[in-house]
């Protein structure tokens, strides 16, 4: 690719653009024309689509600073021409055109989480700021002072925050961590500032009513829904709470986890107190619930290597009538941490070409989470083939939330009896271990709920400018008091910027997907398991093997983002709204079991 010539036939193409949309304003345009610009808009918007994607790919596994500087380019060069488009769109505002081009047109503006503002000095510095954030998070490490020679990454220290039960230990890991992200401060105000300009050229009023947009609905109703679904499930969430807190005073004394105040972070096992399930030990049903099914200790005691672990996703998704990954996949993807180069281990998963060359970025480790997130990013991988076939513009998902919650409802199914069905366990065991199954599926999933809401809640408050660059760190520390009863172990300053620790804020990543798909999940299991002809409690179905499931999934996938997302929910779940009910079910057990553990105790923060 030679870089001078990809950027002048750039401003040849926005000059040609910008000419054409002059002479028009002479004429009204008419549905042919609106047709025509979609036609070319999408071709522009896939090269430059297919561009950014291979030069991300090759910055997030070769962190250098000439990737960064490259991906960087790709990058803004994408950010300039969707809002180029976007803008000569709206000429056909009004305008009674087709369905598709509508949709489409709408599409045009809400197909990045990012928009550029129109000076092309801001575009790349916008370009710059974005992948400059995200190198720096993914070569991240914390040096303990007066000791050079023990930096930690973020794979390390995660370790000690899953397997430690020292505080000291624990609170040395969670501060360090958080060093890495204090330089990135002022960067990010300056990229908030140039992210809110982009989008109001737009004539969104801030980036975060932007994201808001994209939802087939206005962005306040889309916000309310939002906050309906957490009234839903927040009494599971605040009972857990109780629990875990009660037994870890227990281990670690009230002095350090006061009974009637949030939860210090370092103590929940992970590095974003998102994730509780590696505190099980520590809070596991006793007596009359019995053990849970270990899955790391499944995996290791067969010796199932990362490739392996891919494979048995590869089989979930084969057995329900899926074709097998194309062998590019296995060649292409990155399953192991390289020894020899820094790269984002965060995991991901990529349709390079848009149609058919899938890949995954992990830095796989042989357990239980792992199994279950492999499952997760197939998902993605899976459904990116499934609609490869529609328009560019529709080559996504109905929403961000079904992204994000196909991988996991098949997760949902990694049950005992599936276990046994592939040879992980050699029988399935008598189902004296309901709650305790239970318990470290609620750690994982019930206890990520509020954070899966507040990290967007502070962005769109930042975004606003509701809270200000002065005030950042105050306010994300208020908002996980006030959602997750959590708090920092330790005072935290101003100067300190601790949602960049988190790498979707660095790396401008819409998160409430992840809070619809917490809820999703457990619809779309629902919804196929009942098409399987599955009769019994809903924490024991698998589908694994069922054809008929296997074609209500592969349906609804193949709708890509063509119809808005109740058509695409009624399609396999037979309704048109979001509802925690079924996620309420699937945990009815364990919160009739949590309310008889936390009689007597003070619950809530």
């Amino acid at each position: 690719m030679t870089t001078t010539r990809t950027v002048v036939a750039s401003l040849l193409l926005a000059a040609t653009a910008a000419v054409g949309t002059a002479a028009a304003a002479d004429a009204a345009p008419t549905a042919a024309d609106a047709e025509a610009f979609v036609r070319d808009a999408e071709a522009r918007l896939l090269e430059h689509w297919i561009r950014s994607e291979r030069a991300a790919w090759v910055q997030a596994n070769f962190i250098t600073q000439d990737t960064e500087a490259i991906a960087a380019q790709e990058y803004g060069e994408l950010m300039a021409v969707t809002a180029e488009l976007a803008k000569a769109s709206v000429r056909f505002d009004g305008l009674d055109v087709p369905y598709d081009v509508a949709r489409k047109i709408r599409l045009i503006k809400t197909s990045l989480p990012l928009a550029a503002p129109a000076d092309p000095q801001a575009q790349a510095e916008l370009a710059r700021l974005a992948t400059e954030m995200e190198g720096m998070y993914g070569r991240g490490k914390y040096c303990p002072e007066g000791a050079p020679d023990r930096c930690m990454d973020l794979e390390q220290l995660s370790h000690v925050l899953e397997e430690s039960r020292d505080p000291d230990e624990l609170l040395d890991a969670w501060v360090g961590w958080r060093t890495v992200a204090r330089p990135m401060r002022a960067m990010y105000a300056r990229f908030v500032e140039l992210g809110d300009r982009g989008a109001g050229e737009l004539g969104f009023t801030d980036l975060g009513a932007m994201w808001r947009s994209g939802y087939d609905m206005p962005p306040d109703a889309f916000a309310a829904e939002l906050d309906r679904l957490w009234g839903q499930v927040r009494p599971l969430y605040e009972a857990l709470h109780c629990h875990v807190r009660a037994k870890l005073a227990e281990r670690y004394g009230t002095d350090l986890v006061p009974l009637d105040a949030p939860i210090p972070a370092h103590l929940l096992g992970n590095m974003w107190a998102q994730d509780w399930s590696h505190v099980y030990d520590l809070v596991m049903p006793q007596g009359e619930a019995g053990e849970s099914v270990d899955m790391t200790a499944l995996l290791r005691a067969r010796n199932v290597d990362a490739l392996g672990m891919v494979r048995y996703g590869e089989a979930f998704f084969s057995s329900l009538g899926f074709e097998p990954l194309p062998e590019t996949f296995w060649r292409r993807s990155l399953f192991v941490k390289p020894r020899d180069r820094d790269v984002v281990c965060h995991a991901s998963a990529w349709d390079i070409d848009w149609k058919d060359d899938l890949r995954i970025k992990m830095c796989i480790e042989v357990d239980g989470e792992d199994f279950a997130t492999i499952h997760h990013e197939l998902g993605h991988n899976y459904y990116q083939r499934a609609y490869n076939r529609q328009p560019p513009l529709y080559r996504d998902g109905a929403n961000d939330g079904f992204h994000e919650g196909i991988g996991d409802t098949l997760a949902l199914s990694i049950t005992p009896s599936y276990l046994a069905e592939i040879g992980l366990l050699p029988k399935v065991p008598e189902d004296r271990d309901e709650i305790g199954r239970l318990m470290r599926t609620a750690l994982d999933k019930v206890a990520f709920l509020p954070f899966g809401l507040l990290i967007d809640q502070w962005r769109w408050k930042v975004f606003s400018g509701e809270i200000p660059p002065a005030r950042y760190n105050g306010a994300w520390w208020d908002l996980r008091k006030e959602y997750q009863g959590i708090r920092s172990p330790v005072a935290r300053t101003e100067a300190d910027f601790d949602p960049g620790a988190k790498y979707h804020v660095p790396a401008n990543t819409p998160y409430s997907r992840y809070f619809l798909a917490a809820i999703l999940q457990f619809q779309f299991h629902k919804a196929l398991c009942d098409a399987a002809g599955y009769e019994g409690p809903l924490d024991r179905c698998s589908i694994y093997g069922n054809a008929e499931a296997g074609r209500r999934l592969r349906a609804m996938m193949q709708m890509g983002q063509s119809r808005p997302w109740p058509d695409a929910l009624e399609a396999i779940a037979g309704t048109r709204a979001l509802d925690a009910e079924p996620l309420l079910e699937y945990f009815a057990p364990l919160r009739a079991w949590l309310d008889r553990q936390n009689r007597g105790r003070t619950c809530g923060w």
